[in-house]
């Protein structure tokens, strides 16, 4: 891909002459006349390299290198001028700059410069996206899943993947909708190209634009998570993207398109706030990741999974489940759906002391997860257990073995919330309970 250099000058007759320089040998080059311009133009542009003068109609070189570290970190940045001092030349490298050049300069040193900050560049953005594909493709757990909804949506993975269309996915926070776009790239012919994940919702709307449209996925696949957070300019220009196919104002980048939400998409678009026809666009393959409570048996199946590498990065065995703890993993609605199962199971296997996970470990942790009561009824006429079923339970199978202050502190409670308790369920301590 043609690198794209962003020229900041004041004098046409030098951007000029520069443009003809770099174009000579096969840059693309945007010129701008001042800080304001020259940022405006990195907004909407993809830029591999800056070339700014040190004297600038509206502020100074320091001035644009202190807003474009601001908008684009990673860019290299060289500074040139006609008011070459050693004081000006610290502060330019000290700001940001790979190098300082002196106008008029030797055409020949200035692309030499220009040649070796693009290669130390590229150097760079591929050490990264190395990074990023190793973590992408071993570091990240598999879809797993033998449940009706999970069997539909594997295979609608596996029928995408080696299509190359757009695709939307949604879905519950927690329910893998991240791990399903990366299954589709590393499936498809993209696989040896970079896969890049953008949370839009995370972005300030005025950076949206550089940060999607500036990245590293030609030739991949570019993950836009939470896709509704999208400012309406930004649906715009994506819109005119995914129509040609490639992005004219990238040199041609060529990236396959994946957005996921939980929220409500077709509500946002009747509400306006999500363009009708960037839906159409975008979910020429629709898939529905669904949540861990309608899954069944996948969740002991996706359990016993995170013991099992949990246990190995701790360098213990692999802890099998009982009755009591396995019925908690059923009947818990999961209301943060895979994520909170794979904390909540990371969890008890730290702190577990025995091969087992019994209602002693549960109580370890079960603390920690949120309330069940407003979490809605299961199928099959199953429901959730309520939290003061639990507790419940944990004081009556346990309350033989522990003291009262070592079951409220096990449960998260105070011992007065816990007498409380044993007044309205009319539990009173067997008479050879410990104190």
């Amino acid at each position: 891909m043609t690198a794209r250099i962003l020229f900041v000058d004041d004098d046409p007759g030098l951007s000029e002459v520069v443009e003809l320089l770099l174009t000579g040998e096969g840059y693309a080059v945007v010129c701008a006349s001042s800080v304001k311009a020259g940022l405006e133009r990195l907004r909407r542009t993809r830029i591999d390299l800056v070339i700014t003068d040190l004297r600038l109609p509206d502020g100074t070189g320091l001035d644009a290198i202190a807003a474009i570290r601001r908008l684009r970190p990673e860019l290299p940045i060289i500074m040139i001028t006609s008011f070459s001092s050693l004081e000006s030349a610290i502060g330019a490298l000290r700001a940001g700059a790979v190098d300082y050049i002196v106008k008029p300069f030797d055409n020949d040193e200035f692309l030499h410069s220009v040649a070796r900050a693009l290669n130390e560049r590229r150097m760079t953005r591929e050490n990264a996206l190395l990074k990023r594909n190793l973590k992408s493709a071993y570091g990240a757990r598999p879809l797993i899943g033998e449940s009706p909804g999970m069997r539909k949506s594997l295979e609608l993975i596996r029928k995408t993947a080696p299509a190359d269309a757009s695709v939307l996915i949604r879905g519950e926070s927690g329910t893998g909708k991240e791990l399903a776009a990366a299954a589709i790239h590393y499936a498809s012919a993209r696989a040896e190209g970079p896969f890049v994940t953008i949370h839009c919702g995370l972005l300030p709307r005025d950076a949206q634009e550089s940060e999607i449209f500036g990245h590293d996925a030609d030739g991949g696949t570019l993950f836009l998570d939470e896709v509704t957070e999208l400012a309406p300019a930004v649906q715009m220009r994506l819109l005119d993207v995914l129509e040609q196919r490639t992005d004219e104002r990238m040199a041609g980048a060529d990236v396959r398109y994946i957005g996921a939400t939980q929220r409500d998409i077709a509500a946002a678009v009747e509400r306006g706030q999500f363009r009708r026809d960037l839906y159409y666009r975008l979910s020429v393959i629709s898939i529905e990741m669904p949540p861990l409570r309608e899954r069944g048996a996948d969740r002991l199946l996706l359990a016993r999974y995170f013991a099992e590498q949990c246990a190995r990065k701790l360098g213990k065995r692999t802890p099998q489940f009982d009755a009591e703890f396995s019925a908690f993993l059923e009947k818990y609605a999961w209301p943060g759906n895979v994520r909170e199962l794979a904390n909540m199971i990371e969890r008890a296997v730290i702190l577990a002391e025995g091969d087992i996970l019994n209602g002693r470990d549960l109580a370890e942790v079960a603390p920690a997860l949120p309330m069940v009561r407003a979490a809605g009824p299961l199928p099959g006429g199953a429901r959730p257990l309520a939290i003061e079923e639990y507790i419940r339970a944990v004081v009556e199978r346990f309350q033989d073995s522990y003291t009262e202050t070592e079951l409220a502190r096990m449960l998260g409670i105070g011992r007065k919330a816990l007498w409380v308790r044993r007044r309205q369920w009319g539990l009173k301590r067997t008479q050879n309970s410990n104190a």
